[in-house]
């Protein structure tokens, strides 16, 4: 079977019951990303905690890359090559913690009053270990497609860019 990329979501219809599966998922094998939003029973909804894989490799690599290529203009060349690196890397990291945002919010009616809902961002060669992790804390899974995902994402933001626009 190959890689299928999800974002699969854990549901718990208690909000006490997701840290200990939050802090198991980070180990999933192919996972790129995790959130949890929680919902109080007076139905405030807030973001709990995220983990991403790699988070400020982008701006680190990219300012050791311009730190390289500023060596040709001495050290400091490699000062303003890093600054500059750095720069552009986090530029990148920002536009997908944006995406990330969006995504939440999307997620949002799916968290349940009293509940919390974990939502995965995973590469997955076997459904097995989130399954798994899920029957283990209690919790009910869903899985959707991540370009079906994306699609979702996309209808939300041009929606809301829309109604802001009828606004203004």
């Amino acid at each position: 079977m190959s890689d299928q990329h999800h974002v699969v979501l854990l549901t718990f219809p208690d909000a006490d019951g997701w840290r200990p599966a939050f802090d198991e998922a980070q180990r999933l094998p192919g996972l790129r990303f995790a959130a949890v939003l929680e919902r109080s029973a007076e139905g405030l909804l807030e973001a709990k905690d995220t983990f991403g894989r790699g988070a400020g490799v982008a701006t680190v690599g990219s300012g050791l890359l311009g730190a390289l290529v500023g060596m040709l203009g001495g050290p400091v060349g490699a000062f303003l090559g890093f600054a500059a690196g750095a720069a552009l890397g986090n530029a990148a990291e920002e536009h997908f913690a944006g995406e990330a945002g969006a995504a939440l919010i999307v997620l949002s009616p799916r968290v349940p009053d009293g509940g919390a809902l974990l939502a995965l961002e995973v590469r997955e060669a076997s459904p097995d270990p989130a399954d798994e992790l899920a029957a283990r804390h209690g919790a009910s899974v869903e899985r959707i497609d991540e370009h079906t995902f994306a699609e979702q994402v996309r209808a939300a933001e041009k929606k809301a860019e829309e109604a802001t626009d009828q606004g203004s």
